[in-house]
């Protein structure tokens, strides 16, 4: 008898231990999916577009809900980081844009490619990539994806090809890799991806001429945050239809503050791509809440009133939100917890970023080759020698 109400006991306890919003949250029937009406895409040379509503399923729900608000609060505790001195140099935030990465991550698979420029941060993470393994790079610890020799600007998972620093230089790069799709016979596209400050590049234009020749399955994204550096969009282009710059490519202008609208947009340029049509060209309508770079304090070339409007109307993880409870997909206490978790993830990753050790000098000519013997690379001088290892 003594056994027996000793083990009813422990299950009590155990019991009590458990949070009352799990409680509440494990003993709640909840919708499995739901249907949701999107923005219709604008279009260049296309007689249909990306359906105009689409489904929404719980557990896909709460897995965009949970990579947008770790992509967030992994930036927030960047620029927190950047202002502690401990990450230095170059880095480019991407708070605001988050339906982007995430969006185009849900609308490919896999086995796809990616490249884009230097705000790539939450592209790291949405290819597969942990906050602890960019937070680490991110402060140049042994530890980072590029073993902290690559920074804010050189990222790089399987199938995702960067960051780089050069502006537009990643649209050729992109080009490039949809020819090698096409050339080993595989069903794969490569996402390349730039934003409106590159856009009047003239190698992106070469880019699209030779894709468009050779039918390559890339789909051309341009994410317009609407200020290229400090340079409004309106004062820096004679035409702002950057989904119609392709000319003779077509196109679709996508809002790319809604997730669900960049996942159905995604999916429809990819089958267009997987079709054999050659290129098709993305203008995602996105805004960024910081400013271009660490450097740029982002409140002299627009209001803040302008920022907390678009925070307070078009804040991609708030609309995700709104729509999962009011179609009661989710409730307010579970996306809470997974906020609490969230945070919880992005606090172990800092504390690791600032404790791993920092790559050490004979370090430096490592990994130049994937496969190749050990050979000598010179430093800075003629006298300094540097062993490079695969």
């Amino acid at each position: 008898m003594r056994k027996m109400l000793a083990a009813v006991s422990r299950v009590l306890s155990g019991v009590a231990q458990k949070p009352a919003s799990r409680v509440l949250v494990a003993s709640r029937n909840f919708a499995n999916d739901a249907t949701f009406e999107i923005k219709k895409c604008d279009l260049h040379r296309l007689e249909e577009g990306p359906p105009v509503t689409t489904v929404l399923t719980r557990e896909d729900g709460l897995k965009y809900y949970r990579m947008m608000q770790t992509v967030r609060r992994m930036e927030l505790k960047a620029d927190q980081l950047y202002k502690q001195k401990i990450i230095r140099g170059f880095c480019h935030l991407c708070d605001g844009q988050e339906a982007c990465c995430v969006g185009l991550e849900a609308g490919i698979n896999p086995t796809d490619h990616l490249i884009t420029a230097y705000r790539a941060h939450g592209f790291t993470f949405t290819r597969g990539l942990s906050v602890r393994a960019i937070l680490a790079e991110l402060t140049g610890r042994r530890g980072g994806c590029a073993k902290g020799k690559g920074g804010s600007m050189h990222m790089y998972a399987k199938n995702f090809y960067g960051g780089n620093g050069i502006v537009g230089a990643q649209v050729p790069l992109g080009a490039g890799i949809a020819l090698a799709c096409k050339y080993n016979g595989k069903d794969e596209i490569c996402l390349t991806l730039y934003g409106d400050g590159a856009a009047n590049q003239g190698q992106i234009f070469e880019a699209y001429n030779m894709a468009a020749l050779w039918k390559l399955p890339c789909i051309f994204i341009c994410e317009n945050n609407r200020y290229g550096m400090g340079t409004s969009v309106e004062r820096a282009a004679a035409s702002t239809d950057y989904y119609k710059r392709g000319d003779f490519i077509p196109g679709l202008r996508v809002d790319g503050m809604d997730i669900l609208c960049v996942r159905e947009a995604t999916r429809f340029a990819a089958a267009y791509c997987r079709s054999g049509k050659g290129p098709i060209l993305m203008e995602l309508q996105t805004y960024r809440y910081h400013g271009h770079s660490m450097s740029d304090p982002g409140v002299s070339y627009r209001t803040r009133e302008e920022i907390q409007e678009v925070r307070s109307k078009s804040d991609p993880i708030m609309l995700l939100k709104d729509r999962m409870v009011n179609s009661n997909l989710a409730s307010v206490e579970e996306l809470k917890e997974i906020d609490v978790d969230v945070r919880k993830e992005i606090e172990d990753a800092a504390q690791f970023a600032t404790a791993d050790p920092e790559p050490p000098l004979e370090e430096l000519g490592y990994h130049i080759y994937c496969s190749d013997p050990p050979f000598e690379v010179r430093g800075a001088s003629q006298w300094i020698k540097f062993k490079s290892i695969s």
